[in-house]
């Protein structure tokens, strides 16, 4: 598995990693389309990538990706589940069931969490939304995040 970063061609494959966010304890709460036409969730990555974005892909070594990690500036009148600031960025993080729990998830974080803080303009801080019960809570908080 290697990571790297996110550009405007793996806007489809943002969306199918949103879509196992989303659905992250395996039931089918959301369609695809259903997703796509929540303007909550759409907000997320309507335009990928717009200015601020960044983001990073996890491949297989045969080049299939397998999940994905992004982070994006929401305003404050369209705030994101984990809205912090404007100037926090929100981030999302995901991947195909088939590989949760392998350490790709931590393997994403770290990646993202390095190219925010060594991007143009360096960000300190990043946000997220989690549900209680989602296993990827202990990896938020192995990685400093605290509930806010």
């Amino acid at each position: 598995m290697y990571v790297r970063p996110a550009v405007a061609g793996d806007a489809d494959f943002l969306w199918r990693i949103l879509l196992e966010a989303y659905n992250w304890n395996g039931e089918q709460r959301f369609t695809a389309q259903q997703l796509a036409a929540e303007p909550h969730a759409a907000r997320y990555l309507v335009g990928w990538p717009r200015r601020d974005d960044f983001g990073v892909i996890a491949q297989t070594d045969a080049g299939e990706p397998i999940g994905a990690a992004w982070a994006r500036q929401l305003p404050e009148s369209e705030p994101g589940y984990g809205f912090v600031a404007p100037d926090v960025p929100e981030l999302s993080l995901g991947l195909l069931p088939e590989y949760r729990g392998r350490g790709y998830g931590r393997a994403l974080m770290e990646a993202l969490i390095q190219v925010a803080a060594e991007g143009p303009s360096p960000i300190a801080r990043l946000s997220l939304s989690v549900e209680d019960g989602n296993p990827a809570l202990h990896l938020y908080t192995a990685l400093g995040f605290t509930r806010v």
